[in-house]
């Protein structure tokens, strides 16, 4: 289960640097709609939809992260299922199937703060029927349990940073001879946060494994489109970031040229753009040396 936790890790370094600290976070659910989310938070739809830049409200995904307007966003207590007591925390009764990792992100916390909160270990098993104690954003503001860049420095990350603070990017020459992901048309390092590439595609052409291996994370992440991560033997996690749309589920076997999705535009830069990572053992490698089989 080694690579499940290391692929975790990655996502939350991810997350944590594509999100500013003063952003407020709803992570959809199932049966939700923009609407209704927009009614929770007293904001108008078109408000919503454009702080979002959201086209289409129908094709909301549950899972999706969505930004608040600071102005109109409540306590994260809101997303609760019990009552916040008189010292900033509420009660949730873990139902099956349920993780540390999906409350954390569904609470809009770190998980660290989790942990810290219920006394918990990295190596602790939660069990049905467990009730934990889940704070509040004000009690960890106030210095309660760990905040939200506890867990980017677990990851040896750093702080948390807005999405272009990590993109400081140089320009390399593309070497026909190397086969990427998708057709480069320019290849630009990560000099930042993140170490890795920005490959320059063609909008929607199919992002292709380099590799055989076993997906073990898919799913959206703000600032990097919809995001695959593929586990090869030897330690290798391979991260394909800024898809439109994924072709692949979490545990599925893929080999050399498998497609994983198809490339998206990027919302900054507004060019269609793949973010890939490689790491060995938890350590970012340069992406043109890693294996390709």
């Amino acid at each position: 289960m080694n690579h499940r936790y290391r692929a975790l890790g990655l996502l939350l370094v991810l997350f944590c640097l594509s999100v500013s600290a003063e952003d407020t976070v709803h992570i959809v659910q199932r049966g939700e709609t923009v609407y209704s989310i927009a009614r929770r938070y007293g904001v108008s739809l078109d408000e919503m939809l454009a702080f979002n830049g959201i086209a289409d409200p129908r094709t909301l995904q549950v899972g999706l992260r969505l930004r608040i307007p600071r102005s109109a966003a409540p306590d994260n207590s809101a997303s609760a299922t019990g009552a916040q007591d008189a010292s900033g925390y509420i009660e949730h009764r873990v139902a099956r199937g349920e993780t540390l990792y999906g409350l954390a992100r569904r609470y809009d916390l770190s998980l660290e703060a989790l942990r810290s909160a219920n006394n918990l270990s990295g190596n602790s098993v939660l069990r049905e029927g467990t009730v934990l104690r889940v704070p509040s954003r004000r009690v960890v503001e106030a210095g309660g349990p760990a905040s939200a860049s506890d867990d980017t420095r677990t990851a040896g990350a750093g702080t948390s940073a807005p999405v272009d603070s990590a993109r400081q990017t140089e320009q390399r020459s593309v070497d026909q001879s190397i086969r990427w992901p998708v057709s480069a048309r320019e290849v630009s390092y990560m000099t930042s946060k993140l170490y890795g590439v920005i490959l320059m595609g063609e909008h929607a052409e199919a992002v292709k494994s380099l590799t055989q291996g076993t997906v073990v994370s898919t799913g959206p992440y703000r600032g990097y489109g919809k995001v695959a991560i593929v586990q090869r033997t030897g330690g290798y996690l391979y991260v394909y970031g800024g898809c439109e749309s994924l072709t692949v589920r979490e545990g599925d076997r893929v080999n050399p040229g498998t497609e994983l999705g198809k490339l998206g535009i990027d919302a900054v830069s507004l060019k269609p753009q793949l973010f890939f990572l490689v790491y060995q053992n938890n350590s970012p490698i340069d992406p043109a040396r890693a294996p390709r089989t």
